[in-house]
């Protein structure tokens, strides 16, 4: 076949491979990587090494340069500020920790030198937004997940493109002292950051003061970045070799975090862009695994796999991620997710022949099957099946939206976090969202009665959307919006004027009349105290929930057969019958298909309750 129908049959199976991901919704990668292994050399045969000669180290270059500006274009500060502590662990104290541990492991169970283990190490410490922009794609978390997932990639590659060259021009070529290392490293790196930052503001300088013509302004935009992205890999790269990589993440997270005019059409056309270049170098570089290098590690490839997998991410991840954000469940869903992408797989290729020019056939054998393998494995296992884990460990809420950053507003969010719930809080006021993030809550400034912003905050998957600002005709049109446009289900309000309520109620809204509900809050506290201080510490050392009975193990059981089935320090404490009537149950009372169940009691014991007869909720 020429090489433009090779190229054309390459895009037209990255594209084939993305629009299956979607409908399956399984992350493209796992089609991408298949893909090119049907088309390599080990089945069809259509692509070799040797198809794409020597300008296939330049195309996946630039490719790469796409995908990273891309990443760090969407990369916002205030995502980083999600969590900032977890982020930093992660890219300096996990990355050594990742780059050492997996050094050990080439070194101990493949009986190399301490040089290619430390060269091995150093490309697996890139996890990348090529694998993981996907999994996000189609696994929802929380919003501080999803941060140190995405930071984590794109820092990662960074640090990994330029520490294994260092590693192999100091200490594999000796082409230097181990001491230079560190400097090396930070020279380069410093490059690339550089010309990064200084292309970034060259691209912003043009666009936002050339005079264009209106309708040509945004395609001029769009072309403008694109260069930005070219010139800023290559004029890294003519000054230090593999630093453009770092200079294209930074003059995407530069340009991301400045007003930029036109600002969604190059978001639109940085999307479009990047599936177009995944496509083609992941099947491209999937089509080079040769599986006689693979399989020539045998056991001692599964270990280094499983010591990787299970050891050291795991033990990175709980290094990092000791906030109290963070529960149990998503501790162990980032570490079961860290699949290894395109740096790894691109530059392993260019350092195995590099290797061999060195006269060290047997250590670029061993270079290119570990680092495939660990690709391989971690892409088909962790990206494959990453919203399976996802749903396993309950780590996927749905999107709470809270409309107003005031007290109320900002009261809600924190109890609502402090129960698990996924929560995004919006104002107009930047104030009030720096307040709501100080506290480290989610939040962004924008008019919640602006149905763009609230489809850009992710209302057409949200859970729930609550209104709370003080204007009863700001909260009526969120509620309208949000019922109407966005079809959410739960949506409730703050109602400030009482006879407001009516119009609230119509919408088939959930109104909470402020003013009553401050009576009923002091009735309690003065009436019954210890019921008001109990409710006060909801989600704490007590907790509420509130399950439905449908068709299984709970229709036709007593209440009585039902608290011997849950755990101490839970009662039944309300039954809500299918026709709305509410009661305190007694033992004789026989549960039907609809009714609702009320769990009061100490916190574990409700959650684990709900979780008995609603395992998925």
């Amino acid at each position: 076949m020429s090489l433009i129908a090779i190229v054309a049959l390459v895009l037209a199976l990255g594209v084939a491979s993305r629009v299956l991901a979607d409908r399956l919704r399984i992350p493209s990668v796992l089609f991408l990587i298949f893909a090119g292994i049907a088309i390599g050399p080990e089945l069809l045969g259509l692509v070799s090494r040797e198809t794409f000669g020597d300008g296939l180290p330049a195309m996946v270059g630039v490719s790469v340069a796409i995908i990273l500006f891309e990443g760090g274009y969407h990369l916002r500060l205030e995502k980083l500020r999600e969590s900032p502590t977890a982020l930093t662990r992660l890219v300096t104290v996990g990355a050594a920790i990742t780059w050492l541990g997996t050094a050990a492991a080439v070194v101990v169970f493949l009986d190399t030198g301490i040089e290619v283990g430390l060269l091995v190490g150093a490309l697996l410490i890139a996890t990348g937004p090529t694998v993981v922009g996907p999994i996000l794609q189609v696994v929802t978390v929380r919003d501080h997940v999803a941060a140190v997932l995405e930071g984590e990639g794109i820092i990662n590659d960074v640090t990994a493109a330029i520490l294994v060259v260092v590693v192999f021009e100091v200490l594999v070529a000796g082409n230097g002292t181990p001491a230079a290392l560190v400097s090396s490293f930070a020279i380069r790196l410093f490059i690339g950051l550089a010309v990064g930052a200084f292309i970034a503001g060259a691209v912003w300088l043009v666009i936002s003061h050339v005079q264009s013509r209106p309708r040509a302004a945004p395609l001029h935009a769009r072309l403008i970045v694109l260069a930005g992205i070219i010139v800023a890999y290559a004029g890294a790269e003519l000054i230090a070799s593999e630093t453009g990589i770092a200079a294209a993440a930074m003059a995407g997270f530069v340009l991301g975090n400045v007003d930029l005019p036109y600002h969604e059409e190059v978001i639109d056309f940085l999307d479009d862009l990047s599936v177009v270049v995944l496509s083609f170098i992941f099947v491209a570089l999937a089509a080079l695994i040769d599986f006689a290098d693979i399989l020539s590690l045998g056991l001692a490839g599964l270990a280094i796999v499983a010591a990787i997998t299970v050891v050291l991410r795991p033990a990175v991840i709980y290094l990092s991620t000791t906030n109290e954000r963070f529960t149990h469940n998503e501790r162990l869903f980032l570490s079961a997710v860290g699949p290894r992408g395109i740096i790894p797989a691109s530059v392993a290729t260019l350092f195995a022949v590099e290797l061999q020019a060195l006269g060290q056939p047997q250590e670029a054998q061993l270079l290119a099957g570990t680092v495939f393998l660990i690709i391989f494995a971690t892409v088909v296992l962790q990206a494959g099946l990453a919203r399976q884990i996802a749903n396993y460990l309950e780590v996927s809420p749905m999107r709470t939206l809270i409309i107003g950053g005031g007290r109320v507003g900002l009261s809600l969010a924190e109890r609502l976090e402090q129960d698990g719930e996924n929560v995004l809080l919006i104002d107009t006021d930047p104030d009030a969202v720096e307040k709501a993030r100080k506290r480290g809550l989610r939040a962004i400034e924008g008019d919640g009665t602006d149905a763009d912003v609230l489809e850009r905050a992710g209302a057409s998957d949200a859970k729930t959307v609550i209104a709370t600002t003080p204007d009863d005709d700001v909260n009526l049109l969120v509620c309208q919006l949000s019922k109407t446009t966005f079809g959410v289900d739960k949506v409730a309000s703050r109602v400030n004027q009482p006879d407001n309520v009516d119009a609230f109620e119509s919408l088939g809204v959930r109104a909470i009349d402020l003013s009553m509900a401050t009576a009923w809050s002091l009735e309690n506290v003065l009436e019954r105290p210890s019921l008001s201080a109990w409710m006060n510490e909801l989600g704490r050392t007590g907790d509420v929930q509130e399950i439905e009975v449908t068709a299984g193990d709970l229709v036709g059981k007593t209440i009585a057969e039902l608290n011997a089935e849950i755990p101490d320090g839970c009662i039944v404490g309300l039954l809500t019958h299918r026709n709305g009537t509410t009661e305190v149950p007694t033992g004789n009372h026989r549960l039907r298909d609809g009714d609702r169940v009320t769990f009061l009691g100490q916190t574990e014991a409700v959650d684990r309750a709900s979780k008995r007869f609603h395992p998925h909720d």
